[in-house]
């Protein structure tokens, strides 16, 4: 897809904020937050619980955070079970870091099932987010992609967008797209 047409993609896919919720949560609302776990080895256990803690209180960043600590395996023996549920958890929130590292997790099929189509969504999701990184991942998996995985993936992303232009409609009493 050439520049013009991902950036009018993006700016459609703009329009998306509210569609997808988790409770009163929208996946495409940033999240804010912040705990450290590059810390000295004798305070990385209270560092962890703090931002375990944080994390079941429901920080994105944390989330992705923890996520990434079980990814990199780099402190801590590699756990992708771990790591998939924290960035699934942050996805879900709209933190475009845990939505990229979601989309390539599918894509590569680390932890769970490989699967393009989903990979494809969910790292559109990271676009809209903001991760320029994910949208040109979403281009390479698109590029390893049969057809009828593109198609149902533009459908899946084309009824989100239907729904919520809906939502958005019945909430104003109108049409979305009047001034």
């Amino acid at each position: 897809m050439n520049r013009t047409g991902r950036t009018l993609f993006l700016g459609c896919l703009m329009l998306l904020p509210l569609f997808a919720q988790a409770g009163d949560n929208s996946l495409l609302i940033p999240a804010t937050g912040r705990c450290s776990l590059d810390t000295l080895p004798e305070d990385l256990p209270d560092a962890l619980a703090a931002c375990r803690q944080a994390a079941i209180d429901g920080d994105a960043q944390a989330q992705f955070e923890l996520g990434e600590y079980y990814y990199d395996g780099q402190r801590t023996p590699r756990e992708l079970p771990q790591a998939l549920s924290w960035f699934e958890k942050a996805s879900l929130q709209g933190h475009a870091q845990a939505q990229h590292r979601l989309g390539s997790m599918f894509f590569r099929g680390e932890g769970v099932q490989a699967n393009n189509v989903q990979a494809y969504i969910v790292l559109k999701m990271a676009a809209v987010n903001g991760s320029e990184e994910a949208l040109d991942s979403a281009d390479l998996v698109s590029v390893q992609m049969r057809r009828e995985e593109l198609e149902i993936a533009s459908q899946v992303l084309g009824q989100i967008f239907r729904n919520y232009l809906l939502e958005l409609q019945d909430a104003e009493a109108g049409s979305p797209f009047s001034p």
